[in-house]
């Protein structure tokens, strides 16, 4: 694709595009366009002298604008038609009694140019395929050979005016290139407008969402979100405590019942003591701040029970 010539539409320059596209290359402008539409309006004017330059017919004629070219930069078929002789090419009205009785299938052809109202464009066959060169569009449009027929007769039912080139067109790159390899084109080409209005709809989208970013000071959140965030980080705060709560009131109870546990143990350990001297025929005596009366051996289990059952209630209770 990028070997096609293809110039885009500028003003009302159509029929300058038109032909640029047909020839493939910037053969024309439109100082010289301009230039064979004055020489047509002076064979005109010459024509119409003939009747008498002093008849009301060449005074009206006088005070007509120019029948071939107007300031917005169109031009008339006579213009496209003299700078096509000068390469030697003809145009033919493709829907005319003549061109139809030789029954010519439109893909044996090579270009077309189509008109409808001022506008101008070109349908050409480069290589073996046929595009679309409308300069309205932002690239050639690749048109199959089964639906070369349907889109003429499609132009033609919207009122388009159709032309049949004759000649042998002058040779350019893209149609070299394209007798070798296929294109193939997986998206078709936008119209200009159409791609226009589309980079403005995104400015202007890009815009709101500037806006809506600074009302929000930068943060990129609007008030609604940043209010349910607040929420949701509350909500998850608060099923956090509430499972520390709970754990800290299980470990509660757990250690509330292993303290029993423990002071009976003791108390079992005391109470052993305690039958084991009866049945030696000793008696435990135990004074607070006093020795106590009985075997050297006895004092001393009595005091490492005591000692190991003050122990245990102390690392319980650090525990706690």
């Amino acid at each position: 694709m990028e070997s096609i010539f293809h110039e885009k539409q500028e003003g009302s320059l159509c029929a300058q595009h038109c032909l640029n596209n047909l020839l493939q290359g910037e053969y024309f402008s439109p100082v010289e366009l301009s230039s064979i539409a004055h020489q047509l309006d002076e064979e005109e004017r010459m024509r119409m002298a003939e009747g008498g330059v002093t008849s009301e017919d060449y005074r009206t004629f006088l005070q007509q604008p120019s029948g071939n070219m107007d300031d917005s930069g169109f031009f008339s078929i006579q213009v496209i038609s003299n700078a096509l002789k000068v390469w030697g090419l003809e145009l033919i009205l493709f829907n005319s009694p003549e061109y139809q009785r030789l029954s010519i299938d439109p893909i044996n052809e090579r270009s077309f140019i189509c008109n409808y109202k001022e506008h101008w464009f070109t349908v050409r066959k480069l290589g073996k395929q046929w595009f679309n060169l409308n300069s309205l569009l932002t690239g050639p449009e690749l048109i199959s050979d089964t639906y070369l027929a349907l889109f003429l007769a499609q132009l033609q039912q919207e009122g388009y005016s159709i032309f049949v080139v004759k000649g042998d067109l002058p040779d350019c790159e893209a149609d070299q290139l394209l007798q070798m390899i296929r294109v193939q084109q997986m998206h078709r080409p936008k119209l200009i407008g159409e791609e226009l209005a589309q980079l403005k709809e995104q400015r202007v989208q890009k815009t709101d969402l500037e806006r809506v970013l600074e009302a929000n000071d930068g943060s990129g959140m609007l008030d609604e979100d940043e209010e349910d965030l607040q929420r949701a980080l509350a909500l998850s705060r608060q099923e956090i405590d509430l499972e520390d709560e709970e754990a800290d009131l299980r470990r509660a109870i757990q250690l509330s019942m292993q303290v029993p546990e423990i002071y009976v143990k003791i108390f079992h350990r005391h109470q052993v003591h305690i039958l084991l001297l009866k049945s030696c025929g000793r008696e435990e005596r135990p004074t607070l701040k006093s020795k106590v009366v009985g075997s050297s051996s006895s004092s001393k289990i009595h005091q490492d029970i005591r000692v190991k059952s003050r122990m245990q209630v102390q690392e319980h209770l650090m525990v706690i």
